[in-house]
């Protein structure tokens, strides 16, 4: 198994670390009342925005090589298995071919004792003579229990195997469980630091935005202040301006006592009203301006009138004139058209003449005489 060590954690770890000191460095610039800004900071918030995402491509792409990892171990372990299936099937090929092959029952010195001649018959130790040399003296005795001495240490070499091979087997399963726990591990460790970070990250969206909010609603307040402000000197500059001598037109502003007995001098430059005789003298020629105008218009009017009905009876005269015309044409055409239908039935005529004058081979002149002056 191909074990391959990452450093997950001193990278996730100096991740956060440096957004951390990144978050204290925005802060410190933030919450500076030198360096504070009215409104958002578009710039700030757009490279916010370009880290999110890389950082978000970075852990996409830090999964992928994760994905990559466990597909290669995984297809790594299945060939190992893969191979070592084979291998132990064709080992024991090879041993049973071999089995087959070299050591037979029947090639084996002590078949005929074994199996006789394929089981007919068996010979006994009793019956061989001392010439037939397959048992000697001391070789045949405890044979049986030797056997079975041996297949009990075989059984007992095969249960050591057998349990030599099935605690390596334990041994690699908890090695990989331990594994599988250390990378779990790793990764719920990683998602806590995450987990963390956007926590981090979403109090300090928080805070920034409750800072620009409470700046917004500052800027806001001071815009409606000074709107206020501004109002009520406009309002009082209104009403001072309404409620002075000169929209008032006070004639007691513009006099200045002389003394003497004189009566008080008139201020021409302060004072703009005027006496009742002049009011009435201006209303009485803006009464007849008014009047010079209606007449005007009236004279207008009539004049309108006037070319409205001249134009009218000019159009109904076009009109009249326009259908004697058509009218003229019209029988012009008429008269056309009856002459030429004259001039075709005579050319039928002719024509017939000529056709029957060329079957009956008859002169024609009496006839062309009498066309001619028909024709006249």
């Amino acid at each position: 198994m191909y074990k391959v060590d990452l450093p997950v954690d001193q990278s996730i770890e100096k991740a956060v670390e440096r957004r951390r000191s990144a978050e204290t460095v925005r802060k410190a610039r933030i919450f500076n009342t030198r360096l504070r800004v009215m409104g958002l900071d578009t710039d700030a918030l757009n490279q916010q925005v370009q880290e999110k995402k890389n950082k978000q491509d970075m852990e996409l792409q830090r999964d992928k090589a994760f994905d990559t990892l466990r597909r290669y171990h995984d297809h790594a372990l299945l060939l190992q298995d893969i191979k070592e299936r084979e291998k132990r099937a064709a080992l024991h090929t090879d041993l049973t071919q071999y089995w087959s092959t070299h050591q037979r029952v029947e090639d084996s010195r002590d078949a005929d004792l074994m199996c006789g001649l394929k089981g007919a018959f068996r010979i006994t130790e009793d019956k061989l003579g001392p010439a037939s040399m397959q048992i000697f003296q001391g070789e045949g005795i405890g044979e049986e229990q030797n056997r079975r001495e041996q297949m009990m240490k075989t059984e007992r070499d095969l249960r050591a195997q057998k349990e030599d091979n099935e605690r390596r087997r334990m041994e690699n399963k908890h090695r990989e469980m331990l594994m599988s726990k250390e990378l779990v591990q790793q990764d719920l460790r990683g998602v806590h630091l995450r987990a963390l970070e956007e926590e981090s990250k979403k109090a300090a969206c928080i805070a920034l935005a409750n800072y620009n909010q409470a700046l917004a609603a500052e800027q806001a307040e001071k815009l409606k202040e000074q709107h206020r402000r501004e109002e009520r000197d406009n309002v009082a500059e209104i009403f001072h301006t309404m409620t002075s001598d000169m929209m008032t037109e006070c004639a007691e502003a513009a006099e200045r006592e002389v003394g003497g007995g004189r009566p008080p001098q008139l201020l021409v430059d302060k004072w703009k009203g005027m006496s009742p005789r002049q009011l009435s003298a201006i209303h009485r020629e803006r009464e007849e301006q008014r009047l010079e105008r209606q007449r005007q218009r009236d004279a207008e009017k009539a004049q309108d009138a006037a070319w409205d009905l001249q134009a009218l009876k000019l159009s109904r005269e076009a009109e009249a004139e326009e259908r004697r015309a058509a009218e003229l044409r019209r029988e012009k055409r008429l008269q056309t058209d009856h002459y030429n239908m004259q001039l075709a039935r005579e050319q039928w005529e002719y024509q017939e003449y000529l056709n029957k004058e060329l079957y009956t081979n008859k002169p024609t002149k009496d006839y062309f005489h009498q066309f001619n002056t028909s024709s006249r």
